[in-house]
């Protein structure tokens, strides 16, 4: 399914309708990081280091691009950085800063 389409589930136990209007089948990981581009995010990386910043771009691997980053370890700011490059296969997952 496209991520411009809707599915017609309905019935019993249907979700149809309750995340912003879209089908639960349109809740993908793509339409995630596409809804975040430009926003503050948090990265958390396999080895538990977390960087916070702004999320520039991203590709098929993961790779991530944060702006205005900061490097934080067990909660603790460790650094800050202009531009970051996170390679994907160090990712372990990405989410949202409340405004």
């Amino acid at each position: 399914m496209l991520s411009g389409e809707q599915s017609s589930a309905s019935g019993p136990g249907s979700t149809a309708g309750e995340y912003e209007g879209q089908a639960p089948a349109t809740r993908t990981p793509t339409h995630f990081l596409r809804k975040v581009l430009g926003r503050p995010v948090v990265v958390k990386l396999n080895n538990g280091t977390e960087y916070r910043g702004t999320l520039v771009c991203l590709d098929g691997y993961l790779n991530i691009v944060l702006e205005n980053s900061a490097e934080f370890l067990n909660g603790e700011l460790k650094r800050r950085y202009g531009d970051t490059l996170l390679r994907g296969s160090n990712v372990l997952y990405v989410g949202t800063i409340p405004d």
